[in-house]
């Protein structure tokens, strides 16, 4: 028994049901079908998922999609709109009929479809997650998947780090070719390789200077000599979905005595963390002892210092489960975790290094092969 059918169970539910397109998550990994426009999935317990799309789509979700293939036509809904039936309710009408019963659905269920839905059959909130928890644990072919991501996000760094490092400083300031070095000519150059390997980058980060002091600024703008320059790249495959996740700091110069510091803390509680990683572990145990680890260094994790959680799992989306956060529950083989302490102060810049890997037996099976040079 699978975990949706352990939900199903568990809620007394006829049937599971999802809608979207393939930029939800959990449609994309129930249906392996790529597609810009929702569609429907449901799912009886103890059979075989099935995926509603349009008549124009049946052929390629045949060939593409783990799951039974019908048209909507098939399904129905075209003759409820044909009766008048406005586009939701159709939609609801149509997959009453095929639950037959009670309906568990996502949180990321549209309201407007459960409402309509309730007055055919009864709808439970699926609170616990079950697709997400799913999603956790990786297949072989999903983590082979993910850490071919990463050699492309490890390229697509260096490409970003090497135009630093032929950067000339100039009153403080990088030049290229003449012209200041932009994050935004950074972040550009390295969405180009991302581009060419079949992934695309979006909101990647290229902070400097003070900004660094604030986790997820973007960056734009000059970059300097002598600060911190955080590269945070999460890039996404295209056909299939799957994500990687990495972060450097370096700095084009000489680093402050404090940026050093922070770096060598960083550094030491991200090879402590990854070390205490294994199946059975506990992020909320990881979490704390890298709390304790920089309070022994002399850093706060509170509004200041180490201001985020240790790290979170990686797979359809960037930031999925499991969490290695202050809730962070009982690890798992197969997980895909991030391992990304950081420190920030204002008025000094921030530091952040990130690697990823899976969860196994014994260890971090860690992906992330790109070094942590600080001073370029």
């Amino acid at each position: 028994m699978n975990g949706l059918d352990l939900a199903l169970q568990e809620a007394g539910a006829a049937a599971y049901a999802a809608y979207g397109s393939s930029q939800d998550a959990n449609v994309r990994y129930l249906t392996r079908f790529r597609t810009t426009d929702p569609v429907v999935y449901v799912q009886k317990s103890g059979e075989r998922g099935m995926i509603v799309v349009p008549q124009m789509e049946h052929e390629r979700a045949v060939r593409e999609s783990t799951a039974a293939v019908v048209t909507r036509a098939d399904a129905g809904y075209l003759e409820y709109i044909k009766a008048g039936e406005p586009r939701w309710r159709a939609t609801a009408h149509m997959i009453a009929d095929l639950a037959r019963g009670p309906i568990l659905v996502p949180a990321t269920f549209p309201l407007a479809l459960a409402r309509e839905l309730e007055s055919f059959h009864p709808v439970i909130l699926d609170t616990r997650g079950a697709v997400e928890g799913m999603r956790a644990v990786k297949t072989p072919e999903e983590i082979e998947r993910i850490r071919s991501v990463q050699r492309v996000a490890e390229t697509a760094m260096e490409r970003g780090i090497a135009l630093i490092r032929s950067a000339v400083p100039k009153d403080g300031v990088l030049y290229r070719d003449g012209l200041p070095l932009t994050s935004e000519a950074v972040r550009a150059g390295m969405h180009a390789v991302l581009l060419a390997h079949g992934c695309r980058g979006v909101d990647t980060i290229v902070s400097c200077g003070p900004d660094t002091a604030l986790p997820h600024n973007e960056g734009f703008g000059p970059l300097l000599e002598n600060e911190p320059i955080v590269i945070d790249i999460f890039p996404q495959e295209e056909q299939t979905g799957y994500h990687a996740d990495m972060t450097r700091t370096v700095v084009k110069g000489e680093p402050s005595p404090e940026i050093r510091e922070m770096f060598e803390a960083v550094r030491d509680a991200k090879a402590l963390s990854s070390s205490m990683v294994r199946a059975g572990a506990v992020g909320a145990d990881l979490y704390r002892a890298t709390v304790e680890f920089f309070r022994d260094r002399g850093y706060e994790s509170d509004t200041r210092g180490f201001i985020h959680s240790l790290g979170h799992g990686v797979g359809l989306e960037v930031h999925e489960d499991p969490s290695l956060g202050p809730q962070g529950g009982a690890l798992v083989a197969g997980n895909v975790v991030t391992i990304e302490p950081g420190l920030y102060y204002p008025g000094t810049g921030g530091v952040r290094l990130e690697d990823m890997g899976a969860v196994t037996e014994t260890g971090f099976d860690r992906f992330t092969q790109y070094g942590e040079e600080l001073t370029l």
